[in-house]
């Protein structure tokens, strides 16, 4: 989709510093944290959710995203966040996974 912002973000359109990058996948911080360390792990290809996800491979490739980037940056506690449908809270309709850590994360959140 090419007015996708987060499409345009993991296909270098604004030379974004990645915190971990393939072919398939790019992570990289999200520009209004929510604590001191916020990623957000993205499919290089335009999925509107994680309903619309039917490639098991690239679901895979997300979650090792997940894991390859916590231990490059020596992250052991952390959230991983999934919003899907606005109703949910997704504000971008291309599906991301939050990467959350660096303070307490109580549960529920609020």
């Amino acid at each position: 989709m090419s007015d996708c912002i987060f499409c345009k973000i993991a296909n270098g359109a604004f030379n974004t510093e990645f915190v971990y990058e393939n072919d398939k996948v790019a992570v990289f911080k999200d520009i209004n944290p929510v604590a001191p360390v916020h990623l957000l792990v993205v499919p290089k290809i335009h999925v509107e959710s994680l309903r619309e996800l039917d490639d098991k491979e690239l679901m895979g490739e997300l979650l090792s995203a997940v894991n390859i980037s916590c231990k490059k940056l020596n992250i052991t506690d952390y959230r991983t966040v999934i919003n899907t449908g606005k109703g949910a809270g997704q504000e971008v309709f291309h599906l991301h996974i939050h990467v959350i850590s660096g303070r307490p994360l109580n549960w529920p959140p609020g």
